[in-house]
């Protein structure tokens, strides 16, 4: 090999400025994106945890089961309660009982007196109440003295579908003090052909 062919071979090996500078570029492109990829995932992560949060301790998120509250709400609906303790006649709350979860809804209040008759009326404080949320009234399975006083700082709660539902009418359930309450339900959020508000 002669000196013009090494040279020649030199200037093959070594690469032009254009090459080196879109080399750099890809490297910086990585780079980049490397940083980007982890920045987007910190985010979110600290966004999900933020949201669990909320869901936990604000906004809890709770899928129905059984039949209790029918027709207002239907086993596996899934519902959002807000974290409250003040609620009211008429309200639908959630609570715990026995490590579980039970969905009812507000009929009276500390102190007031609650009676039912054979067809199924409530009265509260001797005034009928209106319940036009359900479908088929019944005295269901009561097994307390009326008419009853509920006791300071507990609410008393019926199911919606009275014939079926365990409540506050009987002594295994009694009334709900306001330590066991996670919070009033608001919203339906599934399923999508039913979502809106619970009243």
């Amino acid at each position: 090999m002669d000196k013009k062919d090494t040279q020649n071979a030199k200037e093959l090996t070594i690469p032009s400025l254009e090459v080196l500078e879109a080399e750099l570029k890809k490297e910086q492109y990585r780079s980049n994106y490397s940083k980007v990829l982890k920045s987007t995932l910190f985010s979110l992560l600290v966004v999900a945890a933020v949201a669990a949060l909320i869901a936990v301790l604000l906004l809890p998120v709770l899928q129905i089961s059984g039949t209790s509250m029918t027709e207002t709400l239907q086993d596996r609906d899934i519902v959002v309660a807000v974290n409250s303790s003040k609620y009211k006649t008429g309200d639908v709350i959630a609570f715990y009982y026995n490590n579980n979860i039970l969905i009812k809804r507000v009929i009276a209040g500390p102190g007031d007196w609650v009676n039912i008759d054979e067809e199924g009326n409530v009265f509260v404080n001797e005034v009928k109440l209106d319940e036009p949320y359900i479908k088929e009234k019944s005295l269901g399975e009561c097994n307390i003295e009326l008419p009853y006083q509920v006791p300071d700082e507990k609410c008393f709660v019926m199911g919606d579908h009275r014939a079926t539902s365990i409540d506050s009418r009987n002594s295994t359930v009694g009334c709900i003090g306001n330590d066991a309450v996670i919070g009033k339900i608001m919203i339906r959020v599934w399923p999508l052909s039913s979502i809106g508000i619970i009243k």
